[in-house]
């Protein structure tokens, strides 16, 4: 594509459905890369970054970091194998915080429990219980 038909960066930030500065923080990453400055005038974006740029926000919210969405980046279209090792890991590491979390609710479950035992009392059982804790 001829960089006189690219997009301005709030074109491409507006396209993409983020703001301009998430577009230099990519840059400055190495996310994506960063045209040249003409001698007069803007730079110009490849109408290609915005599907990248959507990829990296849905890689997301699916629980990737911008690290592993570089990886994910640079292996690309022919590496399915690869991509899909990066995918199971990151499905593993979602399934442990997922105990993480339900041992957690469990844990606030009880002692929400406790508070509603001893709302009338001059101490609060989950400040008593936290304060407590190792």
């Amino acid at each position: 594509m001829s960089n006189s038909h690219g997009l301005t960066i709030g074109k491409l930030a507006k396209q993409a459905g983020v703001n301009v500065e998430t577009i230099r923080y990519y840059q400055r990453i190495d996310l994506i890369n960063e045209p040249s400055k003409p001698i007069s005038g803007f730079r110009k974006y490849d109408s290609n970054l915005v599907s990248t740029i959507k990829f990296i926000k849905r890689a997301q919210q699916l629980g990737f970091v911008l690290a592993e969405i570089k990886e994910l980046l640079n292996l690309g279209e022919g590496n399915c194998h690869d991509v899909k090792e990066l995918a199971i890991a990151k499905r593993q590491k979602i399934i442990h915080q997922l105990k993480d979390l339900n041992a957690m609710k469990k844990e606030l479950d009880g002692l929400i429990d406790a508070c509603e035992k001893t709302e009338d009392t001059p101490n609060c059982a989950l400040i008593d219980s936290l304060a407590k804790s190792p």
